[in-house]
């Protein structure tokens, strides 16, 4: 069946998903659940819709939350927080990665101890595992650049070792890399991308090349490579262009992206509220954030996505 022969139900709505507790879904993450078949979306979770909080408290003090879909990615169901063994309910867990390998879940995970009304503050990443997705054991903390370090992507390299891209704050909002042969021990490498500053590397291996999107906070940096080393940065950006959908008449922020054979998914998180008419505003209709998902295509080389035409999903193991 051809991308376009998708039955007219296998057609992802928008949003695609809201948290029904804070209504603040941002920087998902999705992972197969083989145990049950399920699709599980893990998120960062922020208090939009919770009066009275001053400067940015309202993206502290959270856990991340999750949701799961059993049919290849149309409706997920809200499945709570997500209970991990590291710090207490005033600490920050943002950006999550996870992995499967072997039998084993790999969670790199963003955390921030406290809850500040800026944006001060250690950050700090750290590895957790779990082999079904709802315990965790808490592994280490990983020693990489800086002392405020961000959204672990890891992708598996040829050669079957690990790397992981990370935003270095210190250095521009630097995107940084580490290596490790097991997923546990990781050893830095410096800059892997530094032309624009940008958070939420996500890397993924589609039709020959290795890509990386970045938000740049103007839509999603795109780049190529042959090696996962040297990086070509597509001239044109993606998402930065508000679409017409429910929720999604805003560029496109944080993206995660899911290849199933020749397809690939990408999904991203929008502030709705964040238009024209409510600049300057900060209030609920402004904080407030849904997960969106577009596919992507092949042009010319480069990528490209129309986050207006219909995404005719179909999640699977590959």
């Amino acid at each position: 069946m051809s991308n376009t022969d998708e039955p007219l139900d296998r057609i992802a709505p928008k949003p695609l998903f809201r948290d029904p507790i804070w209504d603040g879904a941002a920087d998902p993450t999705i992972i197969h659940d083989y145990s049950t078949g399920e699709w599980v979306l893990v998120y960062t979770n922020r208090r939009a819709n919770v009066p009275g909080l001053p400067g940015v408290s309202w993206v502290h003090g959270t856990h991340l939350g999750s949701a799961r879909s059993s049919d290849g990615g149309i409706t997920w169901t809200y499945r709570g927080i997500v209970n991990l063994p590291l710090g207490g309910l005033d600490d920050s867990h943002w950006a999550p990665e996870i992995v499967w390998d072997y039998g084993v879940y790999h969670m790199y995970l963003s955390f921030v101890p406290g809850v500040h009304e800026d944006w001060s503050g250690t950050r700090e990443m750290h590895h957790l595992t779990s082999t079904d997705l709802v315990d965790w054991q808490h592994i280490s903390q990983i020693d990489l650049s800086s002392d405020r370090v961000i959204d672990a992507c890891v992708h598996r390299l040829h050669d079957g070792s690990w790397r992981m891209w990370y935003n270095n704050e210190p250095d521009n909002k630097a995107i940084y890399y580490a290596d490790s042969p097991d997923l546990y021990q990781w050893t830095d490498h410096g800059k892997a991308t530094g032309d624009v500053p940008g958070e939420g590397p996500n890397v993924f291996f589609w039709h020959g090349y290795f890509w990386m999107v970045v938000d740049i906070w103007r839509g999603q940096a795109v780049y190529r490579s042959l090696d996962a080393m040297t990086w070509e940065r597509q001239p044109d950006v993606i998402l930065a262009e508000p679409g017409v959908g429910e929720d999604d008449r805003v560029m496109g922020g944080h993206a995660k992206v899911q290849v199933c054979g020749d397809r690939a998914y990408l999904f991203y998180f929008t502030h709705p509220g964040r238009v024209p008419e409510n600049a300057g505003q900060d209030q609920t209709e402004t904080r407030r954030s849904s997960i969106q998902v577009v596919e992507l295509h092949l042009e010319n080389g480069w990528i490209t996505c129309d986050r207006n035409a219909p995404c005719q999903i179909r999640l699977a193991t590959c």
